[in-house]
């Protein structure tokens, strides 16, 4: 499973409420669920005017995989995408790692 993230990364996730960053949340579900994963960060961001030039390049991948340039993705190993953190969270909420007997 690969978690497509900003340049932030997994950071910012524990904030509080709206300062909460979206990669960090989901990064932060996925690890209240149990879920191993691989942290992909992509450059560029809309706040962030200086990658607006190559922003398509750098996001070309996460396009290809779910239509848009916005992070956070997460790909699984079937190859289904989910896009944006709220419904990453709400997946790793109903899917919980399974834990070793």
């Amino acid at each position: 499973m690969v978690l497509y993230t900003c340049p932030h990364g997994t950071s910012f996730g524990s904030a509080p409420g709206p300062l909460a960053h979206p990669c960090g949340r989901a990064a932060n579900a996925l690890d209240d669920a149990g879920h191993r994963y691989e942290v992909k960060k992509v450059k560029g961001g809309l706040a962030m005017f200086w990658t607006w030039p190559s922003r398509a390049k750098d996001r070309a991948e996460v396009k290809r995989l779910s239509g848009q340039q916005a992070v956070p993705i997460l790909l699984l190993d079937d190859g289904e995408v989910i896009a944006g953190s709220s419904k990453i969270a709400q997946w790793a909420k109903q899917h919980p790692a399974r834990r070793p007997a």
